[in-house]
């Protein structure tokens, strides 16, 4: 992550949730600023993993293969690229959520 531009500086993010672990995030979002275009809540993969997954929703398949274009985050750090995931971080897992175009809002996703 040494060489990435992140969109917000790190000094510039802000406590906006309560600590609920970390999260894998596209750099769509963190390095290039998209806002979050699809979500999802996977079992976690050890006991600081909340399970969440935050993508813009336009990435190809062959980008997300590659881990140069993903990192893991504290969960806090995506809201302050979107606000809008706040009232959706207490979904159980197996939640798919997609951004409903326009709008703040997400609707569920068919798995």
């Amino acid at each position: 992550m040494k060489n990435k531009k992140f969109k917000i500086p790190g000094e510039q993010i802000k406590q906006l949730i309560p600590n609920m672990g970390t999260c894998f995030a596209s750099d769509r979002i963190t390095v290039d600023g998209l806002e979050v275009g699809y979500m999802y809540r996977d079992q976690p993969d050890n006991n600081v993993d909340s399970g969440w997954r935050f993508f813009s929703g336009d990435e190809a398949q062959d980008y997300v293969d590659n881990p140069d274009n993903l990192a893991l985050y504290a969960v806090n750090t995506i809201c302050n690229y979107d606000t809008a995931v706040i009232p959706y971080l207490n979904s159980p897992i197996g939640t798919q959520l997609g951004k409903v175009s326009g709008t703040d809002e997400f609707k569920k996703e068919n798995a």
